[in-house]
């Protein structure tokens, strides 16, 4: 398949830039796979098409400061040098060793091994690789916990680059469940749900469960190949407890529907029954790239957001709702009545 064929044009003031306030007030639009229609509601509306016994599944990873701003420094000898230069470096994840981070570092040409980037002076990291796919790897001399702790005393909030308002406060990037630290970037289709519909959801007798992915390069990273096929996609660490797989486990055999809320639970549930061979308790990572022709297992409807052109998220959904055409078909529509797109825009409900 040729990434262009998982396309469209989208008007630069339709990318939102803040949450629609309350959230739960952001237009919804409801696709049924089966007689391929399209209706169009507000998300508080969600409700009319859940039913009792129907199991929502979502992501609860907590966004952290992600984006460093820092100089750089070199050694001469024992000294330290200070440069002109600013770098910025994006922590993505930590790796197998202590203090040991992927990043991406911007601009890569000024870091080199033998430097460091300090962001507070008692804050900072040495590189140490360069790796082929453009990321990189630096050394802490902090433990995971301490480098997300710090990151969140002098960090940015990793708002994605089509957002030109940088003055989000993190809790503006979080979703109302978000739980577990450790995502660069956030789960976004939870941002339509409130306490409140939480509340009139579960009031009607619907149940939730939660998984952990901590987003990484495998969501935001551009499909740069010109067939999906040629797409590398990146680890991501999951977590799924045996609480989570028993309810999951009992709706399935009680033909009870399981919603994904937001691509990244199904990345996880698919990616761990595609793994494992079956949905069981996992801790770990996943590399599951969801293209067209992908069997699922667990999923039988997902609330999402409208994503990016050429996306591997677009071609996630497409491989949901079994038809491309349809999908674009509905992109087309939601732009032609002004929806908001992208992290802060609004959602769709496939059953």
């Amino acid at each position: 398949m040729k990434t262009t064929e998982f396309n469209y044009n989208l008007p630069t003031s339709q990318i939102a830039q803040k949450p629609t306030e309350p959230r739960d007030r952001s237009n919804l639009m409801v696709i049924n796979r089966k007689n391929k229609t399209r209706e169009h509601h507000k998300f508080f509306e969600l409700i009319d098409y859940l039913k009792p016994g129907d199991l929502l599944v979502w992501n609860n990873s907590k966004v952290f400061k992600a984006r460093l701003l820092g100089r750089l420094l070199s050694f001469e000898g024992k000294i330290l040098r200070e440069h002109s230069k600013s770098v910025e470096i994006f922590l993505v994840r930590p790796m197998e060793n202590p203090g040991v981070w992927k990043v991406l570092a911007k601009p890569s040409k000024h870091i080199s091994i033998g430097t460091r980037v300090e962001f507070a002076k008692d804050f900072f990291c040495e590189p140490m690789i360069k790796e082929p796919d453009g990321t990189m790897l630096v050394q802490f001399p902090y433990n995971q916990a301490t480098v997300r702790r710090k990151a969140n005393q002098y960090g940015h909030v990793p708002i994605p680059p089509y957002v030109k308002d940088e003055k989000h406060e993190l809790e503006s990037y979080q979703t109302a469940y978000a739980k577990v630290e450790g995502s660069v970037a956030a789960p976004t289709a939870g941002f339509h749900f409130t306490k409140d519909i939480i509340e009139k959801i579960k009031n009607k007798g619907i149940e939730f469960a939660s998984v952990t992915l901590h987003v990484g390069l495998g969501t935001f990273l551009p499909v740069k190949t010109e067939k999906i096929e040629d797409h590398t996609m990146h680890a991501e660490w999951v977590e799924i407890s045996e609480e989570t797989v028993k309810k999951i486990d009992n709706a399935k055999k009680e033909r009870r529907r399981v919603i994904a809320v937001g691509t990244t639970t199904v990345r996880t549930l698919e990616g761990v029954a595609t793994q494992l061979g079956g949905l069981h308790k996992y801790e770990g990572d996943i590399n599951i790239f969801i293209t067209p022709g992908f069997k699922f297992q667990i999923i039988d409807a997902l609330i999402t957001n409208f994503h990016l052109p050429k996306s591997t998220l677009l071609v996630l959904v497409s491989a949901f709702v079994s038809d491309t055409d349809f999908v674009l078909e509905s992109y087309r529509e939601a732009v032609e009545k002004d929806y908001r797109f992208f992290s802060f825009g609004d959602g769709m409900f496939i059953e």
